[in-house]
């Protein structure tokens, strides 16, 4: 059976990370049994969070881990796309790894109040006199990373603005269908599900996500895709957290 190690259920989320959501998923339109396990980065072969384990193999990465379940398990997640669908869905997930994503983790990681809720708790374990040189690194460093990406260097208003461009290609990619390329899911909802979930949860406040709210299509695929693929979680709330 497969393993898939990520972080766990949080942030009133099934999964924190969008990623190891985005695999989850995968396993599940693949039809896969798996076992899911929590694991922290360093554990993984490239650091990063998911990984799996199958049949003695591990895979990093959740693109690579898509290629791979495809290889042996002879999946096609694209199935009846033609090939201009099944380049725009790459253009897609490639515009929400690469641009909507960093923009999450902007709200989560830069924003202080979101952070001391929920990535500071990722260093809950350590030993006390490690806690918060461990917590003031992390934040630092993926502050970095966001500046580096490019969205960064445009906080803090626009980089949300530049985010607010993907959302509006996404939800008029995605229009009046049930999914992003038609009545069935493909591999791209996947990524867009845990990147779109993450955002929506009101667990962190933030202008993104205030400004987000105005496209209800995305808000509504976010619930269908949350009861297709988790339904004992059920719908995300659509206001703030008190």
């Amino acid at each position: 059976m497969i393993t898939l190690y990520g972080f766990g259920a949080g942030f009133g989320l099934p999964e924190i990370s969008p990623f190891v959501t985005k695999t989850e998923v995968q396993l599940k339109m693949a039809g896969l049994a798996y076992r899911k396990q929590r694991a922290m980065p360093m554990e993984s072969p490239k650091g990063q969070l998911p990984f799996i384990a199958d049949d003695g193999e591990r895979v990093a990465d959740s693109t690579f881990i898509r290629a791979h379940i495809e290889r042996k398990y002879g999946f096609d997640f694209d199935a009846g796309l033609d090939p201009l669908s099944r380049t725009q869905m790459w253009a897609c997930e490639r515009m929400i790894e690469g641009h909507i994503y960093w923009a999450l983790v902007g709200a989560r990681w830069t924003i202080q109040e979101n952070f001391s809720k929920g990535p500071s708790h990722f260093f809950d374990a350590m030993p006390e006199h490690l806690r918060d040189k461990a917590r003031e690194d992390a934040q630092f460093q993926v502050a970095q990373n966001y500046r580096l990406g490019g969205l960064g260097r445009h906080a803090p208003d626009g980089d949300i603005d530049l985010a607010m461009r993907s959302l509006d290609a996404l939800s008029v990619q995605l229009g009046g269908k049930l999914y992003l390329a038609g009545s069935q899911p493909c591999g791209t909802d996947a990524t867009a599900f845990g990147v779109l979930a993450g955002l929506f949860t009101p667990f962190f406040d933030s202008e993104l996500r205030n400004r987000a709210t105005r496209f209800t299509n995305l808000a509504d695929y976010v619930d269908r895709m949350m009861e297709l693929f988790y339904p004992e979680h059920g719908a995300l709330p659509r206001e703030q957290a008190a």
